[in-house]
């Protein structure tokens, strides 16, 4: 199998509804208030006295919809974020083009202090000319590649010839929710003890979502 080229986890920003303002309108709405019978200062302080007291429900009055590019080990975690949120997933009932993997810059070493994740120290006894290319690595994904067209070429169904594909296969996700969903998920998922690769997708949704909703994303994820 010829070395693919590089792919890595990719957020792209597909829309977008709301501001800041509209959480200010949602929380003064009680006192049939608006945001533009106060000044930026007035409303900054609410979004933050919002933030800090676990006042939810004016920050679900936004959506944000991104396209996530990633692995199927990572999609699995970022998707485990369900309340707030909504995913529609590229099928491979029907889709059967060459499918696209993931290859790790480094192999980390198992985290002696947790039962599951990684150290920060690379493996360096692997013969690391095996994952290059032509290295086992990509023969492994040669066979993989082979066995899978060779069922569809004999008819089997893609959503049965899908089986052999391995979690480093990469899917394609449509993803919506509402700025506290996406807040929740970006702490959670950039914590240290989540993925590296699963921090690396939650820190580009930050980027993409920070600037649409300065403050109410400063207050959020503080």
């Amino acid at each position: 199998m010829r070395k693919q080229k590089e792919i890595t986890l990719k957020v792209t920003y597909k829309d977008h509804f709301g501001s800041d303002n509209s959480v200010v309108d949602a929380a003064r709405v009680s006192f049939s208030k608006e945001a533009s019978g106060y000044t930026p200062e007035q409303n900054n302080k609410l979004i933050k006295y919002l933030a800090k007291h676990q006042h939810k429900s004016p920050f679900f009055h936004t959506a944000i919809s991104l396209h996530l590019k990633m692995p199927i080990f990572v999609a699995r975690q970022i998707m485990k974020h369900t309340t707030g949120l909504e995913y529609n997933e590229v099928s491979r009932r029907y889709v059967d083009s060459e499918p696209e993997f993931y290859v790790p810059d480094v192999w980390r070493k198992k985290a002696d202090n947790v039962k599951q994740g990684s150290s920060d120290e690379a493996v360096e006894h692997l013969d690391l000319h095996e994952f290059e290319d032509g290295g086992y690595y990509y023969t492994y994904y040669d066979v993989l590649l082979g066995e899978y067209k060779r069922l569809l070429d004999a008819g089997v169904a893609p959503e049965q010839a899908r089986m052999i594909l391995p979690q480093s296969m990469y899917t394609e996700v449509i993803m919506t929710g509402n700025l506290y969903a996406i807040a929740n998920m970006y702490i959670q998922r950039t914590d240290s003890h989540a993925q590296k690769e699963t921090q690396e997708l939650a820190k580009q949704i930050g980027e993409i979502v920070k600037p649409l909703y300065p403050v109410s994303w400063a207050a959020l994820v503080a």
